[in-house]
């Protein structure tokens, strides 16, 4: 390739009414360059002018090619400076050693953006970094907009635009979804399977190793673009997730995001030194950072399109109730079984709509919710049945399954549910067409009418769930931040002092003083070194105690008899002090035991954990679960992002999975969840006013009907 900077006479170097470091070149251009491009079919650099001139891209194309005369038919140019007009985009394939002197004469030339397909950089690590770092720099200095390296390009299918400018051999049909990938091989499944299903995308973004364009730069652009309604994203990594955070959760009051993340695993993890740090792997934060942003999260690409499919339905249902309306019993339990997990409701049917379904159906047929109308159902029935339900006041949704049955063809029931569908439109209906030969002949009725189809039941269920989650995060109010009052001084003081006496952990007196600071309710504890202190603290305490060791080497210490617990007399507590000994010297050996905490025994009330771990990226995580031993066994825990609303924390405690046990189960009072609430803010505003802190545990919290007390904490600092 050339270099020169050369540009002919009268000819503009940029195009007017481009806004600097604006997207909208890369994403709506009005003319591209394709450096790298190649007469060789089956080349990136062949296909990518191949595609935009057969996808009919209503802007000119110019190859750049030093050794051609003209590519796919259209003139080249030896160089982007030859290029007789203002470039909107330069689409860059060559070798990686000669991208960074390309790209730099694309800006020269006054190219505003830059979408970068050649690999060999960050990706590949060694020489590849300080490539990509050269390149980045080069960019960022000139106010250009990057998309890539290592991507498979960009596409909008807006036929004012028509742009396909990847190496995937088809434009999609133009609908309201927009999709970004972070893995160009992705992308070209995603490409290839929503071209499949009749799903319409207007634009397609692959960001590759994204040192410039994010995924963050994509949702900005899309906020306000009339042409998306709905977006979908890959991610394999968030860059700065806090950022996503603040975006996503503005956008998804408006229009759904959809993510697929990759890399659920706990491989690689580290091993943590308490129960939060243990627990909170990188995809827990993933799911506290969606779960605060309104983000809904696919599992794989095939639950993504089956939830991107949902928002076709014309409306979102009002509520959770749902009918089930099917030709064969089995499919229709099968609804029902997948609709209750994801907290749907089966409501039963009104008794007048009982009364009016009842004459339509033979005898045989069931007339509840399933209602199994029996495999004669006609189309006449399935419109019918929707029609009288989709009237029921106890319902606001439905679900219509139909398993092909000869005479009726797949065609004719999904032109008579579109029918119902359509008298109807304040009632989404989702249709359930089973096997592979019946879903294609009904599918284009149904997405015509707003009805998306599907060919299995638990497919249409996690669709249909997602549609009133998502409805039911828009009406949710926004999260209201509360401070607390905090002794900010004694909290610091406590910190500075672990670090003078070379600690990094703090004694659990300490970690319960520091909570103290911050307003949590705390069990008085005393540190007591000899079985005489012991005898004489607890005395004067009261009986009964308990008698917790105080040794940093063993974090978990029931593993080690070091908690002994309703010591009713003197001789309760020696008896107790040289178990906690012994067990020390079985489970650490040589171990330094520092003494032990002497507490009152505290009974009744629920164990429950309160926990932060810093993440480096996310920030701090708190978490809450079922306390003590449980949190071992049933990982029953919720995280969110520090800082989060009063309602973000009622809804940590309601998602976990033993949440009936706070409510009062076999004549228990329920415990006071607002106290927990406090707790979780508290603790939230520790972590946020004291980076130093690393982790904490709160672990038991005991909560109560009148309240909750912290009977256990340990607090871990970074390291300086």
């Amino acid at each position: 390739m050339g270099t020169g900077t050369h540009v002919p006479a009268g000819v503009p170097r940029v195009r007017p009414g481009v806004t600097p470091g604006s997207l909208a070149p890369l994403l709506r251009p009005a003319s591209i360059a394709v450096i790298g491009a190649s007469r060789q079919p089956g080349t990136i650099g062949h296909m990518i002018v191949a595609n935009l001139v057969r996808g009919g891209f209503t802007g000119p194309v110019y190859p750049v090619n030093p050794r051609a005369t003209s590519i796919c038919s259209v003139p080249a140019f030896p160089t982007i400076s030859d290029v007789p007009a203002a470039v909107d985009v330069a689409v860059i394939s060559v070798p990686k050693q000669l991208v960074y002197g390309v790209a730099a004469e694309a800006i020269e030339r006054g190219v505003p953006g830059l979408v970068v397909i050649s690999a060999g950089f960050r990706e590949v690590g060694g020489e590849g970094l300080e490539r990509e770092r050269q390149l980045t720099e080069l960019v960022r200095s000139s106010g250009v907009r990057m998309i890539g390296p290592n991507c498979m390009g960009v596409l909008n299918a807006d036929p004012a635009v028509s742009m396909n400018a990847t190496f995937a051999p088809f434009l999609p049909p133009f609908g309201p979804m927009a999709f970004m990938s972070q893995s160009g091989a992705m992308g070209m499944s995603v490409l290839d399977y929503a071209r499949e299903l009749g799903i319409g995308l207007s634009q397609f973004v692959s960001v590759g190793n994204k040192p410039d364009v994010s995924g963050n730069d994509l949702l900005l652009a899309w906020e306000d673009d009339p042409a998306v309604r709905v977006i979908l994203m890959y991610v394999e990594n968030f860059g700065n997730p806090r950022r996503f955070l603040e975006i996503a959760s503005r956008i998804t009051k408006r229009k759904p995001i959809i993510v697929v993340k990759s890399g659920r695993s706990l491989a690689g993890a580290r091993a943590a030194s308490s129960h939060t740090g243990a627990l909170a792997a990188s995809d827990v934060a993933v799911d506290a950072l969606l779960t605060q942003a309104g983000v809904l999260r696919a599992e794989t690409v095939e639950e993504l399109f089956d939830l991107a499919m949902g928002f076709a339905a014309q409306t979102a249902p009002r509520s959770r109730r749902v009918a089930i309306v099917t030709n064969a019993g089995g499919p229709g339990i099968i609804a029902a079984d997948a609709l209750e997990p994801v907290g749907l409701q089966i409501p039963e049917f009104a008794p007048e709509t009982v009364e009016r379904l009842r004459p339509l159906f033979p005898e045989e047929a069931s007339i509840h919710n399933p209602l199994d109308m029996i495999a004669s159902a006609s189309p006449d029935n399935y419109r019918a049945a929707l029609s009288t339900l989709l009237q029921d006041p106890q319902v606001d949704s439905a679900i219509a399954l139909y398993v092909p049955i000869p005479p009726n063809s797949p065609a004719q029931v999904a032109e008579a549910m579109a029918a119902a569908a359509l008298e109807t439109p304040a009632k989404p209906v989702f249709a359930v067409v089973m096997g592979h030969q019946g879903l294609p002949q009904g599918r284009a009725e149904l997405h015509e009418a707003g009805v998306p189809a599907y060919l299995f039941p638990e497919s249409a269920a996690r669709a249909l769930a997602a549609r009133v989650r998502h409805r039911e995060w828009q009406e949710r109010p926004l999260p209201e931040f509360e401070t607390f009052p905090a002794d900010r001084k004694t909290a610091k003081g406590i910190i500075e002092q672990a670090r003078r006496e070379g600690r990094s952990r703090l004694s659990e007196s300490a970690a319960l003083d520091l909570l103290a600071c911050y307003g949590i309710p705390v069990a008085r504890a005393r540190l007591v070194r000899s079985a005489d202190e012991a005898v004489a603290v607890a005395t004067e305490a009261g009986f009964p105690v308990v008698l917790k060791v105080v040794a940093p080497s063993i974090i978990h210490k029931t593993e080690a008899d070091g908690v002994q617990v309703d010591l009713r007399r003197p001789d309760d507590v020696r008896e107790a002090w040289r178990r906690i000994h012994a067990g020390a010297e079985r489970v650490a050996p040589g171990a330094a035991v520092e003494g032990a905490v002497v507490q009152p025994m505290l009974k009744g009330g629920r164990e429950l954990i309160v926990g932060m771990k810093r993440d480096a990226g996310f920030g701090p995580l708190v978490m809450f679960g079922l306390g003590g031993v449980l949190v071992e066994v049933l990982r029953d825990v919720t995280f969110r992002i520090a800082p989060f609303g009063r309602i973000d924390a009622h809804d940590m405690i309601r998602d976990i999975q033993g949440v009936r046990l706070l409510d009062g189960v076999r004549g228990a009072p329920p415990v006071n969840q607002t106290a927990i609430e406090d707790v979780l803010l508290r603790v939230a505003q520790l972590a946020l006013d004291f980076p130093e802190i690393e982790e904490l545990d709160v672990n038991p919290l005991l909560a109560t009907e009148s309240g909750v007390v912290a009977v256990d904490g340990r607090a871990l600092l970074i390291d300086d």
